[in-house]
């Protein structure tokens, strides 16, 4: 049911930017608690994110000079906007989820009058981090009309549905639900949808609230909160789980807390998450195609690099970056981004993420083996989320209905 609008907190608490160690040019897996220095070897092939065609890859090796850019007004006046995805069908649209429950297409400067897709009646966005939360088209949606959301319902329980559309509007009657999954608080829900490299779809599930974990979802492979999850819904009925799952089920990676925006890199098929901090640090989690399953980003046992519920222990992934909730660059919540792909050399293989509450954009490269974030914009705005069209240029939103598009002044 639609609510009014409320200032969005993604998290209870989180966010600052320090770099740390890295890996090389061809990726290695991500630095571990108590793990030995890293070697110029490539990680052993895996099932998570398979390496696309070979291809070039620029990976920038410094930040272009933010001055020279802006974030470009292209659309207001949207609802509470969370999310902005491409159904890369060659038509050119955006489609913004906002967060009452409804979908609009974005084009040409202009946002469509009549909603893509309007389900208001079956979300429930009574609390400030509930609602239609994400949206991933199908790699074939050209021909099969199929995109998939996460979304709060009755109870205020997860649910990952696939709906299918023809032109501009989708059949709110084609939903099919493929997992309802039962939410102990009403915050960190995370919300995360999208479809890997490889054809499986991915799903960023928070540790169902409070604060500090209370039911320790995060370190418990049984459960599907806290974790990303991995499943295959072009078999079985309403999906089936990959057999290269590492623990049997849905369970992809886990350790997290509230992973706001998840994304592959279109060039290399990395995946990149931001995961939203409790009382100090924000962090961004890196793990590079190919990488087998069974990632563990270390919450609640650790919050960022730092010792919560005990002290850092071996085998635990530390993040490609993190900030804190102090000076000099203080937040509160990341929102996760994407690495950039489009007409802008410049910015060629820079990740760009943000801060819902302060504003902050940093960029995040990897130079001789080492990460290094840098601040780049302060936009001033409440970042929900970034998200990238068919030519890889990069777009931002934000919480009072705004979206923007990185761009040369």
């Amino acid at each position: 049911m639609r609510r009014l609008i409320l200032p969005l907190m993604l998290a209870l608490i989180a966010c600052g930017g320090n770099g740390i160690p890295g890996p090389t040019s061809t990726p290695l897996s991500p630095p571990t608690v108590g793990s030995a220095p890293q070697t110029e070897a490539p990680p052993e092939p895996g099932p998570a994110t398979e390496q696309p065609a070979p291809t070039e890859i620029i990976q920038a090796d410094n930040f272009p000079d933010a001055n020279n850019f802006t974030w470009q007004p292209t659309a207001s006046g949207l609802d509470r906007p969370v999310d902005i995805q491409s159904a890369f069908d060659g038509s050119g649209r955006l489609f913004i989820v906002e967060k009452y429950g409804a979908i609009r297409i974005f084009k040409d400067g202009q946002i469509y009058a009549q909603p893509f897709l309007n389900i208001d009646g079956r979300v429930d966005d009574s609390s400030n981090e509930m609602g239609l939360l994400g949206l991933a088209f199908h790699p074939n949606y050209e021909q099969n009309g199929y995109f998939y959301v996460n979304y709060t319902g009755d109870g205020g329980h997860t649910r990952i549905s696939r709906f299918q559309a023809a032109a501009d509007t989708a059949d709110p009657n084609s939903e099919k639900v493929l997992m309802v999954i039962e939410q102990p608080f009403p915050n960190h829900n995370g919300g995360a949808v999208a479809f890997g490299p490889n054809g499986y779809l991915y799903l960023g599930l928070g540790d169902g609230g409070l604060a500090g974990d209370p039911h320790k979802n995060g370190q418990n492979t049984e459960a599907m909160l806290g974790k990303i999850l991995r499943i295959d819904v072009n078999n079985g009925d309403p999906y089936s789980i990959p057999a290269d799952n590492p623990f049997g089920n849905e369970v992809w990676a886990y350790g997290l807390r509230n992973p706001w925006r998840i994304s592959f890199d279109r060039v290399t098929g990395d995946l990149w998450i931001g995961d939203v901090g409790q009382g100090e640090w924000e962090e961004v989690d890196y793990l590079p195609a190919g990488s087998p399953g069974g990632a563990n980003f270390g919450w609640s046992i650790m919050e960022g690099s730092y010792g919560y519920d005990g002290e850092p222990q071996p085998g635990l992934l530390l993040p490609a970056a993190e900030y804190s909730h102090s000076n000099p660059y203080s937040g509160c919540s990341v929102t996760g981004g994407y690495v950039y792909r489009g007409s802008m050399p410049e910015w060629n293989g820079v990740y760009l993420y943000g801060d819902y509450c302060e504003g902050t954009v940093w960029g995040l490269i990897l130079v001789n083996g080492q990460w290094q974030s840098q601040v780049m914009f302060e936009t001033g705005m409440t970042i929900t989320s970034f998200g990238e069209d068919e030519a890889g240029e990069l777009y931002l939103l934000s919480d009072t209905g705004g979206v923007y598009i990185l761009a040369r002044k």
